[in-house]
């Protein structure tokens, strides 16, 4: 049952924990949990607290890939197992800082002269993050270099952006991100840009920078085709947690952001993380919230609202970051866990008044929202214009997020509130940091590997046999060369007449672009449709 405005009032000040080290404020006192549910779940918590402590280590704490997970090292390489490795962390975050600084004069530069773009070519972790801090933190009169991004295999969206960059391709620098050097959608997108480089008559190597395992296919070719430079990626880090490593660091160096606030950020959430005390840890508490609301299972859809256009990307960095890691069928056992997960949208405030916010009020309440408020309205010093008298556009957000907040929770929905100061590179390092520990500790609290991906892995297999039949059905209409067949047709040529409505959707695709030299002839659909090799 709801509580009135006073009583509210008191279960703020109960729940709602300032962290004045870290600029931030958590509010709970808009979820039902009960006043035990804490002591209630301090066993579970202890055991949380535990596996963290034994993962920072430097135990196998994925344990069906055998690896480490060591992104909190990249923090503070004194934590990491062997000094070898810190070592390495540091000698990498100086190398980052250094090369970049030399990019920015103008003596590492393109064949068109000093580089004043940076194309990042990467695909989920290895993009979805730095795209999230770019825009977070990046501005057009401040940035040294301009980012761009090829961050799927769509060729019409690669063109967009080649559009974008225009005839200053020979001043754009080329970031490949590939951990393992063979991820399909990356290496498509490192073909696509260097035929770009080739038809204006440059050298991609000229321009090409590798961050990826020693070893690797990538790194390889990149050694092979003599690159600018190549920087290091780790097993031990996977992509959804590789922000504060060259994965991230580098674009936003070669930007022109403060890297070295981004990690601070992220090391000082890490340190206020660490504390094995529910009341003092915002991110297990962030946790208990998911275990409370969701059941345990994740029944409930957590939609995430930052009221900052800065942080309009934070929802997709964390649908990632917590679909890829808490989406599981098994348990660390490997008993079925009755599909774990915890389902994450979102986009921002205020554009969801006029959006989605009509359902979450009036519509299922299959959902709890995570608002993110920022104090600070904009990062300038003259006053803000004031749209009404007293009142400034800022004002009108801040109202929005508060009258929003309370319009939920008299429906009865529940919501979390982070506050923070200010969007800057150290509060942008510790909402990275907050949610990476968040998603480690849920991951204990309902005993899974967050940090294995094998539903990832089926995806792109099942993408591997689709191309494998496209060549065979490429190959058969090749041999056939006039003679136009139905998918039906074409199935049992080829031997596989439970493939059918795959080869109808594969012709479809084939006859809808004429590189590919395949027509479809007459019919009234895909079934009753012909084939044929132009």
């Amino acid at each position: 049952m709801n509580l009135n405005k006073l009583q509210l009032w008191q279960r703020y000040q109960k729940h709602c924990t300032p962290f004045p080290k870290l600029g931030l404020a958590l509010d709970l006192s808009r979820v039902h949990f009960p006043d035990d549910f804490f002591s209630t779940m301090t066993p579970a918590a202890a055991r949380a607290f535990a596996a963290m402590a034994e993962l920072e280590s430097g135990a196998i704490a994925n344990p069906d890939e055998g690896r480490m997970v060591g992104h909190y090292w990249l923090r503070n390489s004194a934590l990491a197992p062997k000094p070898e490795l810190a070592k390495e962390i540091e000698d990498t975050l100086v190398d980052i800082k250094t090369w970049s600084q030399q990019v920015h004069k103008g003596e590492i530069k393109g064949a068109q002269g000093k580089f004043k773009h940076v194309l990042v070519i990467g695909i989920g972790g290895s993009a979805l993050g730095p795209q999230f801090v770019a825009a977070a933190l990046g501005h057009p009169k401040r940035d040294k270099l301009r980012p761009f991004f090829f961050d799927n295999t769509d060729p019409d969206g690669m063109d967009k952006v080649l559009a974008a960059i225009g005839r200053k391709l020979g001043q754009t620098l080329c970031l490949v991100i590939s951990k393992s050097g063979g991820t399909p959608e990356t290496r498509n997108g490192m073909l696509e840009a260097r035929a770009a480089f080739t038809k204006a008559g440059l050298r991609f190597e000229d321009h090409a920078v590798a961050i990826t395992m020693a070893g690797s296919k990538l790194d390889q070719q990149a050694i092979a085709d003599r690159w600018l430079r190549r920087f290091p990626m780790w097993d031990w880090v996977g992509g959804r947690t590789s922000e504060t490593s060259a994965v991230g660091l580098l674009p936003a160096a070669l930007q022109g952001l403060n890297i070295g606030k981004l990690i601070a950020g992220a090391r000082a959430c890490d340190e206020v993380t660490r504390v094995p005390d529910v009341a003092r840890n915002p991110a297990m508490q962030l946790a208990l919230m998911w275990h409370f609301i969701g059941e345990g299972r994740g029944t409930k859809v957590m939609v995430v609202i930052p009221y900052k256009d800065r942080l309009e990307l934070f929802s997709r960095y964390l649908q990632q970051l917590i679909m890829e890691s808490l989406g599981k069928e098994f348990d660390l056992s490997n008993q079925v866990v009755v599909n774990q997960g915890l389902s994450v949208f979102g986009n921002k405030g205020s554009t969801d008044q006029h959006a989605y916010i009509q359902q979450l009020r009036d519509g299922l309440s299959n959902f709890f929202v995570t608002f993110i408020e920022v104090l600070k309205d904009r990062d300038r010093k003259e006053p803000s214009l004031e749209v009404e008298p007293g009142v400034t556009s800022g004002d009108y957000l801040s109202g929005f997020l508060l009258g929003t907040r309370q319009a939920l929770y008299e429906k009865g929905r529940q919501s979390i509130t982070l506050t923070i100061d200010e969007v800057s590179p150290f509060t942008v390092g510790m909402l990275i940091a907050l949610f990476e520990r968040a998603v480690g500790f849920y991951a204990s609290l309902v005993n899974i590997n967050a940090y294995h991906q094998p539903g990832v892995q089926a995806g792109k297999l099942a993408a591997d046999a689709v191309l494998k039949l496209q060549r065979r059905v490429v190959e058969h209409l090749k041999g056939k060369a006039g003679q136009p067949a139905t998918v039906e047709q074409i199935a049992r040529a080829l031997g596989a007449p439970e493939e059918v409505e795959s080869i109808s959707k594969i012709c479809e695709h084939l006859a809808a672009n004429p590189d590919k030299r395949i027509a479809r002839k007459g019919g009234k659909s895909t079934a009753t449709a012909t084939y044929v090799m132009a």
